[in-house]
């Protein structure tokens, strides 16, 4: 694994999956491959309407996100991006979520497990958040953080060619 360093700031106006899909192709690019390589990239990101939700910056932008995600269901979107020889590949997937309605003490005790941090949309579904979760509608990998299934049909298309 290689990782890419790239700025992940939002252009005023992009839109959520305009905004996945350039992160995804930028990662991909930031990686030096050979040329059997096979490259991902990829970045998820929770979004509520139009207003994407990144990593919070901090605990009181925890509490925020965890807050407006309460008692209403958003999407998780993961632009991935295979790169091989020539040819690439750029996709998203799209899972949606529903939390049930938290109480602030829920909220305050999952921030200070320091769980939310480095979550997209301040939430882990594999981890503590599990249980704030009424129901998906799509992949749950994706929302973990890559829709390994999406790779994989991918990566088998490219198998048999």
């Amino acid at each position: 694994m290689r990782p890419a360093n790239v700025d992940e700031t939002v252009y005023v106006g992009e839109m959520p999956e305009a905004y996945v899909k350039r992160l995804a192709r930028e990662k991909a690019a930031a990686v030096e491959a050979g040329p059997a390589d096979i490259v991902l990239g990829a970045d998820t990101v929770v979004v509520m309407g139009s207003r994407i939700l990144g990593k919070p910056s901090d605990r009181t932008d925890a509490l925020r996100m965890l807050e407006a995600l309460s008692g209403r269901e958003h999407a998780v979107l993961t632009g991935i991006c295979l790169v091989r020889a020539t040819e690439t590949i750029l996709d998203v997937a799209l899972t949606r979520v529903w939390f049930l309605s938290l109480t602030r003490q829920e909220i305050e005790q999952y921030v200070a497990s320091g769980e939310p941090m480095d979550k997209a949309g301040a939430y882990a579904i594999q981890g503590l958040a599990s249980k704030f979760i009424q129901r998906i509608d799509g992949s749950y990998a994706n929302v973990v953080g890559l829709p390994i299934e999406v790779v994989y049909r991918y990566l088998r298309q490219w198998n048999h060619q």
